[in-house]
């Protein structure tokens, strides 16, 4: 990967022989296998990893995961924060599992509507609760730096599973609760 970095600093009209670049193949072929590093990890035996028998069956929530993707088409970021909620059938996971799983997708080449699907699907399959919902908000900076060059664009995917897509007055409760205090 590293020589076909040298190769498209060349393309660019760059010097990777210069002080300033010498280090920069190594340093991107790094920063893209850490971005990418969610090819790695089953989001299954994430969520297997941390399930606990409990008797609640209302929503649990959370809301404001952060994460970094990079966008498969140009290969920039999108950054953004998941809100990820379920509604328990006799058992929960471990809340940090969430995150992990939304970790797991992000670190990926990705389209944040596949993201957003992927996360859900996951959780179903992994806890099989009563539903799943994910939210990803996100800005592109494909969509900042290029293109249209709109940096205040945010793009707003869901995803609805079981109870949240069924029945309007739980979705409209988990929606109401992923963007409280917001204006």
């Amino acid at each position: 990967m590293e020589s076909k970095i040298a190769e498209i600093l060349v393309e660019l009209g760059e010097d990777p022989q210069r002080e300033g670049l010498l280090k920069t193949p190594m340093r991107v072929a790094k920063a893209w296998r850490d971005m990418t590093a969610g090819y790695a990890e089953d989001p299954l035996a994430i969520i297997r990893s941390a399930l606990f028998e409990v008797d609640n069956e209302e929503i649990v929530l959370v809301r404001d995961i952060d994460f970094a993707s990079l966008c498969e088409h140009h290969m920039l970021p999108f950054l953004g924060k998941a809100h990820v909620a379920y509604l328990p059938r006799g058992r929960v996971v471990g809340l940090s599992k969430l995150a992990r799983v939304v970790d797991v997708y992000s670190r990926r080449l990705q389209v944040q509507e596949r993201m957003t699907t992927q996360v859900a699907t996951a959780l179903q399959q992994g806890l099989q609760p009563a539903g799943v919902a994910v939210v990803i908000e996100a800005t592109h900076m494909c969509m900042v730096m290029r293109g249209v060059k709109k940096p205040n664009a945010v793009t707003v995917t869901s995803a609805m599973l079981g109870a949240f897509r069924d029945d309007p007055s739980t979705r409209a409760e988990v929606m109401k609760l992923i963007f409280a205090g917001r204006s």
